[in-house]
């Protein structure tokens, strides 16, 4: 429905409700300087169709919006089916705000529910909550739930973690934050070990981590809980269709939380966001999880039915034993992710997961013979790659740009040293031709015809 705006008759009411005679009355407080007082130097006014044509016309000059993405590092450009939009975009649930009160919100408490049950399922955990509001700031709730439980102050980073999840950590965490740099792209178990002692609280790890290769979860568990940590894994749940899931196994070799970021499940990248953090644990930290907890129970009658619990507004008298209020979260982004993850099945997640690998090595294969270029890792990856280029990353940005590729993420804006390393991520959504154009563009960007 298009927007309609209020008649004069309606402005002057509004404003006698609440006590003033005009509009400007309401910005007096505003500096002077500050206000501008001439009509903007906009043409108009303009007819509906009008504005529509516009809008459409600068829409269509956005060459971002209509190129082929190669971009990675934590967002992702998979395929959304239809019916997703067609579910979420229902008034009862994309209005919805929250379901304190079960007799009314049967629907959205079962989606959460269910929600739950999928994270569960893909992490190996015994119990999820109901979503965060990002993966990165989930990792930081895993690290204040793990010094609440140990007692402990220090959280070590162990290997390539995401550079924007560590920086927020430190944010929260300041100094207490010990980064145990990557060796050829992964963790190393000797160093990790060395940084262990009896004030470290949990060790935090990325599967697959920043630079798209694969962790070895079993041994980071370990170490950690030979040194009395908890074990932290931030991993990305496609890949955990493919992976063992990290909170599966015997005492010592499951990772006590597993979090991670789930905008990829029908979800759109929308330039970075909004995102949708999920949050999974063993039984033994279920009552130190931030947020809350959707439950199925049963009424009077013995009707199954769904409520709240576990919540977190409540625990206000609880004072530095509380855990984190986080009420409204991802409502209506982890609704997405329910209808996806439905829709997709336990096949259907397989085989994205399994596409994304082929292509994403089939692109790998392509670009090592080019000239100039070259893998900068060695070890398994899942869906994206480091690439070392002839000519800074930079470069090769600009050049895809202009043929309407994005070729990955210059690695440069992190640090000075990887200047010349692109990460490339490829999902099921690219096309042999959108590869193979990609490859063209890093042949001229290199010199090459």
């Amino acid at each position: 429905m298009s927007y309609v705006g209020i008649s004069p008759d309606e402005e002057r009411r509004m404003l006698e409700a609440i006590g003033v005679s005009s509009f400007e009355d309401l910005l007096r407080d505003l500096p002077a300087d500050e206000r501008i007082t001439h009509p903007l130097a906009v043409t108009g006014p303009l007819s509906e169709i009008e504005v529509r044509r516009r809008f459409g016309a600068w829409a269509d000059s956005n060459d971002v919006a209509h190129a082929a993405s190669f971009l990675g590092g934590g967002v992702y450009d998979h395929y959304i089916p239809a019916a997703v939009n067609a579910i979420g975009m229902r008034p009862e649930f994309a209005t919805a705000y929250t379901p304190y009160q079960p007799e009314v919100a049967q629907g959205t408490l079962t989606a959460i529910f269910e929600f739950q049950s999928m994270i569960v399922e893909l992490t190996g955990c015994a119990v999820a909550n109901a979503s965060l509001y990002d993966g990165c700031t989930a990792v930081c709730e895993a690290a204040l739930l793990a010094r609440t439980h140990t007692g402990r102050r220090a959280i070590v980073v162990a290997g390539a973690v995401h550079p924007h999840i560590v920086e927020v950590l430190r944010t929260y965490l300041e100094a207490d934050v010990r980064v145990v740099e990557e060796r050829n792209g992964t963790c190393p178990p000797d160093a990790l070990a060395a940084a262990l002692g009896p004030d470290v609280a949990g060790v935090v790890y990325q599967h697959p981590n920043f630079f798209g290769l694969l962790e070895n979860p079993q041994a980071i568990h370990e170490r950690a809980h030979q040194a009395g940590a908890l074990a932290i894994a931030s991993c990305d749940p496609i890949a955990l269709a493919l992976l063992e899931p990290p909170g599966r196994g015997s005492d010592g070799t499951a990772a006590d939380i597993v979090v991670g970021e789930a905008l990829c499940f029908g979800n759109t990248p929308s330039l970075g966001g909004p995102a949708l953090g999920y949050f999974a644990c063993s039984d033994a930290l279920l009552r130190r999880m931030p947020g809350r907890i959707a439950a199925e129970t049963v009424d009077k009658q013995g009707r199954r039915g769904y409520v709240l619990t576990l919540q977190t507004r409540e625990q206000h008298i609880r004072r530095e034993k509380a855990t984190s209020n986080i009420c409204t979260n991802q409502g209506l982004l982890a609704l997405r992710a329910t209808v996806y993850l439905g829709l997709m099945g336990r096949e259907g997640l397989i085989e994205v997961a399994n596409l994304c690998v082929q292509k994403t090595h089939h692109a790998a294969r392509l670009a090592s013979a080019v000239p100039g270029y070259r893998l900068v890792h060695g070890g398994a990856f899942f869906r994206e790659f480091v690439l070392e280029c002839p000519v800074d990353a930079a470069a090769v940005v600009t050049a895809g740009r202009a043929d309407g590729i994005l070729p990955g993420v210059d690695l440069g804006r992190f640090r000075p040293e990887w200047k010349r390393h692109l990460l490339v991520a490829v999902t099921e959504q690219r096309s042999a031709e959108e590869i193979e154009r990609w490859v063209s563009v890093l042949r001229r960007a290199g010199g090459g015809k």
